[in-house]
Order: C-alpha cells, then structure tokens, then sequence
C-alpha cells in the first residue's frame, strides 16, 4: 500500500501526478553500520545515478512506462532527516508543444517514463531512454528524452523527446560522455549517438512530441554480424542491453569512448573515432554480462593500474560452458599496449 503522502496533495509532486501503486522502491546499506535502510518511494524504480553536479541528488528510472513518471531522491535530506515525503519527488513527462518555453495545461503530457537515466554532464538537464513498442507494449516508439527540471520540478519540468532516424527504432539503455554527446545501443543492430548541439531547429511546438524535430543530432554506427533473413533494413542482428561510456578513458580506448553490452556476441563492443571495436572474452564460453564500470586503482601504472570491471549477466549460468556446476563470475578486463606486454 502506498503511503498517504504519494496521493493526497499534500506534496507538489502527489498533487501534480498522483500515484496508486509503485512496485519497486529504493534501499541503502551503509557499510559502517553494517544496516540496510528501505526508502518507500511512490514512484517506481529500476536503474539509479547519481548526479555528478549534484553528488546527493539520485535520479531514477521506472523501467516501464506504467507510472508515466520519473522520480528522484534527495540522498543528502533523506540521510539528514530520515523523512522519505520531504526528500522525494516526481514529475509527468510533459512536451512542450505549445511552445511557449513553459509548462501549462495546453502542453502534451506522454505516457512514457525512463528504463536508462543519466543526468547531463554539461548542464541540469537529466537525460533517459523510454522503451519501443516491444517492451512497452504501447502504440509508440522509443524515446531519447531529455527533462529540464525548472525552478520546481514537479510543477515546472519540460521534456524534450527524440527518435532516431531510419533504419534506427528501439533505444535500450543510456550514458553520456563529458562532452555531452549521449549514446544507446538500439534494437536495430546499431550504436547511436545524439548531440543536442547539432539541432538546426527549435525543437519544440506542436511537432515536438514526434519526437521527429533533430534528426541531424543522430549518428548511427552498425553493429558487425549478420542481418536477420528477410530484413531489408541496413541493421544487423547482434543487440545490446546496455551502455556505458568511459569518460576518462579507463581502459585505454581513448575519452568518452561508448562501450555497449551485446547479448549475442558474448563481447563488449566499443566506438572509437567511428569504427567498432569488438572486445571479445573467449573463455569461458557464454561471456554475457549487463552492464559495465571503471576504476582506476593507479594513474601512473598505465595499463596494469586501471581495468573495466563486469558481471555474468545470465539467470541460467548453468546452460554456459561448465554446466551446473558454472558459478557467476566477475571479469577484469584490461587493454595491453601490445600482445607480449606484461
């Protein structure tokens, strides 16, 4: 049951877009203590990141688009005070297709919510992806979408929604670099790219919710692999879940590279300078994972002080190379300057 708070008005967020049910929420463990904490939130959660610019500010997605919302959590309030009402809220995804340049009752409100999240790099905008017709199961395609909070963004938030040109459909999963350039793996076989800064229009008024108005802002880069039989589109079978880019070059590849995670081909596959860069694990056979992450453990050890690090992915381990007795495992990937380094 939801707590009164996440419907009766009593916060700007519930009186904007009350919300009945909420299947996921949010949890902390403090690793001083040794304690879980389980924060209540109104709005569904799924994946979590934190703001950069704002280091206490938790962004979150809903994973579908049910809620039709997109909630944050005031990590800094919450920990101060323990009060989850005070140090959450939510808002609509609202289109401004009245163009006005401010959020009102003539706008277009989407039923759309984000599955990836990443707060903006570069200014206060919070960027997400929303899911194709697929996963929605909604007579609308996927969106890249960027909120600009506002004064009060419950009230005030406006967002911005793109869908990549043909024969692009379908984005999954969202990062973006320190140059603000945002990218996504798509279900058509291809690694995208979105640069807001290439938009030669205004990119609201009544087309805005086509999501149609900067199609000069995408860039499209084919998986390699095979098409499905049949498939006119120039795209390729191969599919990632997700994406992560590496902002300060960790593995080696080079700053705000894109590192995707392609199910079919039991590999991590990059862009660099145009060009995809498969990072294939060949042992042990069934190399899937979900998502990828970073760390630089020492600067000045080059390639042996710095790694990408990954999980098995899979709910089966057992139908990979070992059977029932294969264990999940965690990858440390490293990139040698040369094959005989050591």
């Amino acid at each position: 049951m939801q707590p009164k708070f996440c419907t009766d008005g009593s916060i700007a967020s519930s009186k904007v877009a009350p919300l009945k049910e909420s299947p996921r929420h949010l949890s902390m463990y403090d690793p001083k203590s040794n304690k879980w904490s389980l924060v209540d939130t109104c709005f569904p959660t799924h994946h979590l990141y934190f703001d950069p610019k704002n280091p206490t500010m938790l962004w979150t997605s809903a994973g579908g688009p049910g809620s039709g919302v997109v909630g944050w959590l005031d990590t800094k309030k919450y920990l101060e005070t323990g009060n989850e009402a005070a140090s959450q809220g939510w808002t609509p995804i609202v289109v401004d297709t009245n163009g006005n340049g401010v959020r009102d009752e003539s706008d277009t409100k989407l039923r759309a919510a984000f599955y990836g999240v990443t707060p903006s790099t570069v200014d206060d905008s919070v960027w997400g992806q929303s899911m194709g017709i697929g996963f929605a199961r909604m007579a609308q395609p996927g969106y890249l979408m960027r909120i600009i909070p506002g004064s009060n963004p419950a009230e005030t938030a406006l967002t911005e929604v793109f869908v990549p040109p043909s024969p692009g459909y379908s984005p999954r999963g969202i990062d973006m670099g320190t140059d603000g350039v945002v990218w996504t793996p798509l279900a058509s076989g291809h690694i995208a790219s979105f640069d807001r800064r290439k938009c030669k229009g205004p990119i609201n008024g009544p087309e805005a919710a086509s999501g149609k108005l900067c199609q000069e802002g995408w860039t499209l880069y084919r998986m390699p692999g095979p098409q499905f039989k049949g498939a006119d589109e120039a795209g390729s079978a191969n599919h990632a879940y997700y994406l992560w880019v590496d902002r300060y070059n960790t593995f080696g590849l080079g700053k705000n590279v894109p590192i995707a995670q392609t199910n079919g081909s039991e590999s991590l596959m990059a862009v660099v300078d145009g060009k995809i860069v498969d990072i294939r694990v060949p042992y042990p056979l069934g190399f899937f994972t979900k998502n990828v992450d970073g760390r630089i453990d020492d600067a000045k050890a080059g390639w042996k002080g710095r790694a990408l690090w990954t999980t098995s992915g899979t709910r089966t381990n057992f139908h990979n190379e070992g059977g029932k007795e294969n264990r999940p495992k965690v990858y440390k990937l490293q990139l040698r300057p040369d094959p005989l380094t050591n």
